[in-house]
């Protein structure tokens, strides 16, 4: 389908902003925080960043690298920074994400007001993310070597080489999204049940966020539409 943009004029700057389509659909989409939404998105496009949607969100770009990108949250509205992590955060603002995301950082929002109080702040931020891109920056992040194997992991590799060779065959991202899923319970009989419960999953060359059951729109991620089978087989 041809991506149909709207162009407005932007007095400030003297030029051009596009206007996404698919953006406008996204935010009807999410009528809890329409309102929240707009004003996001007119901020984002006053500092003059490329509208564009991936990864089923808006997305903010500076010349070619991603700068920030806007979600639509069940408690609030959010911008993302995709190199959060190097901003200096003067007004203690940034959260991260999960607790093992080492890059990104965003800004929860919760109302009209809210955000129309903190546009200059949030402005600042965004002028200052775009500056980390023009420096080129990047978040040094852990290498795979640095994530310490968990114990009931390593013993099944011990007594299955195949499942071990099955599991460094995986890309790096995909060890490691399994090595935070393994290590994450406190209570020995949790982590081995879930190395347990993976194991077929494994050897057949997928991660863990992999789809299994080949339904997913996102391949090979996995979008829930296994959720659909059980829904039918219910009714």
């Amino acid at each position: 389908m041809q991506l149909f943009v709207r162009q407005i004029y932007h007095k400030s700057f003297q030029s051009k902003i596009v206007m996404n389509s698919k953006v406008d659909v996204f935010i009807d989409k999410n009528p809890n925080w329409q309102s929240e939404l707009e004003q996001l998105r007119r901020i984002l496009l006053d500092c003059m960043l490329t509208e564009d949607f991936k990864w089923g969100n808006p997305c903010y770009i500076f010349q070619k690298s991603n700068v920030a990108i806007m979600y639509s949250l069940k408690d609030c509205a959010a911008i993302g920074f995709f190199n959060g992590a190097l901003l200096s955060d003067e007004h203690n603002i940034l959260i991260k994400p999960g607790e093992n995301t080492q890059a990104g950082r965003w800004v929860k929002l919760t109302s009209v007001q809210e955000i129309i109080e903190k546009e200059d702040i949030l402005k600042a931020y965004i002028y200052e993310a775009i500056e980390v891109e023009k420096l080129g920056l990047k978040v040094e992040l852990k290498k795979l070597s640095d994530y310490e194997i968990p114990s009931e992991l390593q013993e099944k590799f011990e007594e299955m080489p195949a499942f071990r060779t099955a599991f460094e065959a995986l890309t790096p991202g995909r060890q490691k999204a399994y090595y935070l899923h393994f290590a994450e319970p406190k209570q020995a009989k949790t982590r081995e049940a879930r190395v347990e419960k993976y194991i077929p999953q494994i050897l057949n060359g997928k991660g863990f966020h992999d789809c299994t059951c080949g339904l997913s729109q996102k391949m090979p991620s996995c979008d829930g539409s296994h959720r659909l089978l059980k829904q039918e087989s219910a009714n």
